[in-house]
C-alpha cells in the first residue's frame, strides 16, 4: 500500500524558509514523508531537519545549477512516486495549501485527491507591506502578513502523480491537461519579510561571485546577480502603490490560465500565458495560520 503524499525540497542555508516549510509539510506530512536534498551538507540544515530523510550533496559553485537541481528533483519525484500517490516537489520558500474554507488539510484533500496527473495551484506573492505591517515573523507568516499579489509565474505544476518530466524551475510540464483546483494555492514566501529579503539576497548574491559566471552565462535567475538586485527597501516600498482589489474572488485568473493552455513550442512542455497583474489582495481573515 502506498502512502499519500511527500514533500520535496532542496535548500542550502535558507533558515528562516526551511522552518517554515518544516512546520507546514513536516507537522502535516509527519517529517518522515519529507525529502531534503542538503545542497553543500549544511549543519544547520541537518540539525533542523532531523526526523527527515535528508540527502546531502556537494555545494560546489556550477553556472548550471538550476539546470542540474531539477535534473535530480525530477528523478527523485519519480522515484518516490513508486510509493507515494502524490508527491510536493518545489523550492523551499514555496508552500501549497488548501483554502481554510474547505475545512481540511492538504494531506486530506490529496487522500481524496485523482492520481496520475499533474495539479497547478494558484500562486500568489506574499508581500511585505513595511508600512503597515512593522511587526517582525515569528513563528506564522500569514497573520503578520495578509498582502499578497497574483504570481502567474509561481502557479506551478507542484503536485505530481503522473511520469512527466518537469521543467527546469518547475514552471512546466510535459503533461497535457491543465488541473487548477479553486481551493489550491501556492504562496510564495521570497518577499514576506524585508529583513529576511536582505540576507537571503546577500547569500545569493555571494554564490553567484562564487560561480563567476555572468547573468547571461548562467543558468539561474537574474535576481541572483547583485547588478540586478536593486535597493531592497525600494523594492518593498514599492509594494504600497498597488491597488489594493476588493474580495478574493481569482476564479478569473484559473480561467485565463485555462483559455490559454497550449504546447510550448515544440519542446514537449506545455504552459498557459504567464501576464504581470497589477494590484494586491488582502487575504480573508481565514487564512491567518495557515502557514
Amino acid at each position: 500500500m502506498q502512502s499519500v503524499a511527500a514533500a520535496l525540497t532542496m535548500v542550502r542555508d535558507d533558515a528562516f524558509f526551511l522552518k517554515a516549510w518544516l512546520r507546514h509539510y513536516g507537522e502535516m506530512f509527519g517529517r518522515e514523508n519529507c525529502y531534503i536534498v542538503n545542497h553543500g551538507r549544511g549543519e544547520t540544515v541537518a540539525e533542523l531537519a532531523q526526523g527527515c530523510n535528508l540527502i546531502g550533496i556537494p555545494g560546489d559553485p556550477h553556472p548550471n545549477f538550476d539546470m542540474k537541481r531539477w535534473r535530480m528533483l525530477n528523478n527523485l519525484v519519480q522515484g518516490l512516486r513508486c510509493y507515494y500517490n502524490h508527491v510536493v516537489v518545489g523550492d523551499v520558500d514555496e508552500l501549497v495549501v488548501v483554502d481554510p474554507a474547505e475545512g481540511i488539510s492538504l494531506l486530506d484533500y490529496l487522500a481524496k485527491a485523482k492520481i496520475r496527473r499533474n495539479v497547478t495551484p494558484l500562486g500568489l506573492e506574499v508581500i511585505h507591506r513595511v508600512e503597515l505591517e512593522p511587526e517582525p515573523i515569528e513563528t506564522d507568516i500569514i497573520g503578520p502578513r495578509r498582502h499578497v499579489r497574483l504570481a502567474p509565474h509561481y502557479s506551478k505544476p507542484c503536485l505530481v502523480s503522473s511520469g512527466a518530466k518537469i521543467a527546469r524551475g518547475g514552471h512546466f510540464t510535459q503533461y497535457d491537461q491543465l488541473h487548477t483546483p479553486d481551493a489550491l494555492y501556492l504562496f510564495h514566501l521570497k518577499f514576506c519579510d524585508l529583513a529576511q529579503y536582505a540576507q537571503v539576497m546577500d547569500h545569493r548574491n555571494m554564490v553567484t561571485e562564487e560561480v563567476g559566471a555572468s547573468v547571461k552565462d548562467a543558468a539561474i535567475g537574474r535576481h541572483w546577480f547583485s547588478e540586478a538586485r536593486g535597493e531592497d527597501r525600494a523594492v518593498f516600498e514599492a509594494f504600497s502603490g498597488l491597488e489594493v482589489k476588493e474580495g478574493f474572488d481569482l476564479s478569473w485568473v484559473r480561467k485565463r490560465m485555462q483559455r490559454s493552455w497550449k504546447p510550448r513550442g515544440e519542446t514537449g512542455f506545455w504552459q498557459f500565458d504567464r501576464p504581470e497583474y497589477d494590484g494586491q489582495y488582502v487575504l480573508p481573515e481565514r487564512f491567518v495560520g495557515v502557514i
